[in-house]
């Protein structure tokens, strides 16, 4: 005849096996809180912080570039330190020069902070922009901006990534053609992540204070 556990047998597996119930659940019960809280604060911070992209920034994978010196200028050039990022073409009539007289305003200011933060002005007319051009024409505003060319296709594995989009607008002959692109800044983390679009008009003491009030939240997070 098979042996029967007495009650306190069966109690004394039973009463473990619901501890070990109940402390699971407690820890998922305190893992989903965790988790809604910090959706909830970087919800909270998305409405606070105009243009931040959280908690699902873009990460930038390689890229392959020319800088306006003729260096390759990938991935690892954005690693390790803070960029605003802005498209344009050296030929446009108002935004750009525009856009770049502001960041130049801003700069100083960002620097003072951030010593390494780079302003980078990627063309979206490459055809037009060599590099020479971009020299000349980032050189006027700032002497430590930098200009992103190349070839079409490697000027289209960054700025697809960021999601730029930009058309030429051009006809059979004609040289002196426009570009319709964005007029937004893009803030790249030093972990190479787009995690903020400042969008415009643009004004040097406006971009400050986003840019800070981005940069301090992305640190805040480790």
């Amino acid at each position: 005849m098979p042996a029967m556990l007495s009650p306190y047998g069966q109690n004394r597996f039973l009463i473990p096996t619901m501890i070990i119930i109940a402390l699971l659940a407690a820890a998922a019960g305190f893992f989903v809180s965790v988790k809604q809280a910090q959706l909830e604060q970087a919800q909270a911070a998305q409405r606070q912080i105009p243009g931040l992209f959280w908690p699902n920034p873009r990460q930038v994978a390689e890229f392959n570039t020319l800088d306006h010196s003729n260096q390759g200028f990938g991935l690892s050039q954005l690693q390790g330190k803070w960029s605003l990022v802005f498209f344009g073409y050296t030929n446009c009539p108002d935004i750009c020069p525009i856009t770049m007289s502001v960041l130049a305003q801003t700069y100083p200011a960002l620097t003072e902070r951030l010593p390494d933060v780079q302003v980078l002005f990627v063309t979206v007319d490459p055809e037009r922009d060599s590099l020479a051009k971009l020299s000349q024409y980032v050189n006027y505003f700032s002497d430590r901006f930098i200009g992103i060319g190349g070839d079409e296709d490697q000027v289209n594995s960054f700025t697809r990534q960021l999601g730029a989009a930009y058309f030429l607008n051009k006809e059979e002959g004609v040289n002196n053609y426009l570009v319709d692109h964005s007029a937004s800044l893009f803030v790249i983390d030093p972990q190479a992540r787009m995690v903020g679009k400042l969008s415009p008009p643009h004004d040097p003491e406006l971009i400050k204070q986003q840019f800070f009030r981005i940069q301090e939240f992305i640190d805040a997070q480790g």
